[in-house]
């Protein structure tokens, strides 16, 4: 789940000799707790551990949204049970391949990882609105679809990924201009919906081309939001824009379109990263430094036009672990010599000073 996030994952299998049940969880050991709970036959007929469970799910719902359960159906017990609509379907993808059963459980629960995170989130920063957090839990993912009408690829793969997304759980997308409202101008519509989704960007051969493909990728710079490139250049980009580094980029033959659950997962790690890098930030920081400005991915120069009015100031950029390499500082340092670049590891020391 989300590779070097840092979540702490505890295992539950073998059942305790003293109650013939797994070990207890803590759900307050965490900020948070997401606990999964696979479910066959077997663990359904024990009478010891349908009792656990049961005891785990009242204790979680006591908790409020900061910790939840999420079951799993390996096959029909769930049903017999009673919880099955509350669960992941494991047992109706008898038709997938092993792999892609396990990609699209691990991206499910990814999904579901992030609103539970967006909510805790929201509860963060008003923790006396209760009906705040849970509004933020019920509402979708967005997905801005970025891509070039000019060639013949683009357009054809965003509505396959589109069609894909709507057949998931609970991911919302915008496309284009048959998801703006009557009346609403095209330009705002577009770079408004850039800075509240995740985006995934269909490099083709004509992306670079288009001038709004451009100003949506930096507008998602800008804007700090989860963003994955699909490569799916299928002879030559003449030329390769420039500010779509420094985030993940996914190859797909642009003809086969056989990658597009490895580009929605790749997407799902990053919102994910996104709100657990969020949910740090808001614990870790003390009110709003003037002088800090965070970033849920490493620094670039871009990162420097989200500094406006600030020119000249010195300002600390704080970003994710690990610290950047000496090569891209030192360009910081020629350009930017009263900026200052730390890790969140690297701050956390010096604020303890």
């Amino acid at each position: 789940m989300a590779g070097g996030t840092g979540l702490s994952v505890l295992y539950r299998s073998e059942p305790d000799p003293g109650s013939g049940a797994p070990i207890g969880i803590d759900i307050d050991e965490g900020e948070t707790a997401a606990i999964i709970m696979i479910v066959d036959e077997s663990f359904a007929v024990d009478e010891a551990y349908m009792a656990w469970a049961r005891d785990l799910m009242d204790r979680t719902e006591a908790a409020g949204l900061r910790a939840r359960v999420f079951p799993v159906a390996i096959d029909g017990a769930l049903i017999r049970v009673g919880v099955a609509q509350q669960a992941v379907r494991w047992d109706k993808w008898q038709d997938m391949e092993e792999g892609d059963r396990m990609r699209r459980l691990t991206s499910d629960l990814t999904y579901q990882f992030s609103r539970m995170l967006r909510s805790y989130l929201e509860r963060l920063r008003r923790p006396d609105e209760e009906d705040a957090a849970l509004e933020q839990y019920l509402r979708k993912v967005q997905v801005f679809l970025s891509h070039s009408k000019r060639d013949q690829d683009g357009e054809r793969i965003a509505k396959l990924i589109r069609e894909t997304l709507f057949k998931g759980d609970g991911l919302a997308t915008f496309f284009d201009v048959h998801d703006i409202p009557t009346g609403v101008r095209f330009d705002r519509a577009i770079v408004q919906q850039v800075r509240v989704s995740a985006v995934v960007a269909i490099h083709t051969d004509s992306y670079s081309s288009r001038e709004w493909c451009r100003r949506e990728i930096i507008e998602a710079k800008r804007w700090n939001v989860p963003l994955v490139i699909a490569n799916c250049i299928a002879d030559a980009d003449e030329r390769g824009f420039p500010y779509m580094g420094n985030v993940p980029v996914v190859r797909m033959d642009p003809q086969t379109t056989d990658r597009i659950d490895q580009i929605v997962a790749r997407l799902l790690d990053e919102v994910l990263k996104d709100f657990l890098w969020r949910c740090r930030i808001e614990i870790a920081k003390a009110g709003e430094p003037e002088d800090v400005v965070f970033l849920p991915r490493p620094p670039e120069l871009i990162s420097l036009a989200g500094l406006e009015g600030r020119a000249g100031a010195d300002v600390t950029l704080v970003y994710p672990d690990p610290p950047l390499g000496s090569e891209e500082q030192r360009l910081f340092e020629v350009i930017a010599p009263n900026v200052r670049l730390r890790s969140l590891t690297e701050w956390l020391a010096e604020e303890e000073r």
